[in-house]
């Protein structure tokens, strides 16, 4: 299952449509979409370490106008979509506990979830719910989005084949370690908020 996907997502890299692809996923993740866009940005950058930093602009534009989405829906549309998402992450009874801290540290919030694995569409959503200023929201996510996707992006330029070279040969261990990795924020998600 695992090579099939590896293999999809590396032939994907070739196609015109690529760009498009990897956006969508970017897009979706910032508000409501669980599958992080590393999963699609890693084996097409590994396909193309020449196009890893076009890959990465990609997503942090993509992941940024998604973050919009997801700040609209938590200004807008909170008591619905935005509660009931925060709910399926374990975190709609935790949202009182969430804004007092928010209030007081905010842009760190911002910085450090939108580095880590924990999901950013909680940090777009939570920032719209909370009324965080929207410029610096948009600033800070350029920033942290941008830093993830372009660490990543350096990574796999400068190292892209010998890491696809280790990835083909332990492509099962490197894909449950990144289940686990994306497991493991969705539950310091729930113990951190």
């Amino acid at each position: 299952m695992f090579k099939r996907l590896y293999d999809w997502t590396v032939s994907l890299a070739a196609s015109p449509r690529a760009p498009w692809a990897l956006g969508l996923v970017s897009f979706a993740e910032s508000s409501f979409f669980p599958i992080p866009p590393d999963v699609v940005l890693a084996p097409m950058a590994l396909a193309r370490p020449d196009r890893a930093w076009h890959y990465a602009a990609v997503c942090t534009v993509t992941s940024v106008l998604g973050g919009m989405l997801g700040y609209l829906i938590g200004w807008l549309l909170f008591d619905s979509v935005g509660l009931w998402l925060l709910n399926l992450y374990g975190l709609g009874d935790k949202i009182e506990s969430v804004r007092t801290w928010y209030a007081a540290w905010g842009a760190l919030f911002i910085l450090i979830k939108g580095l880590t694995p924990i999901p950013y569409k909680v940090v777009t959503i939570v920032s719209g719910a909370l009324g965080y200023n929207f410029p610096m929201f948009v600033l800070l996510s350029v920033l942290t989005r941008g830093a993830r996707f372009f660490i990543l992006a350096g990574i796999f330029n400068r190292w892209g084949t010998p890491l696809k070279a280790f990835i083909e040969r332990h492509l099962t261990a490197v894909a449950l370690g990144s289940i686990a990795f994306i497991v493991a924020g969705f539950w310091l998600l729930t113990r951190l908020a």
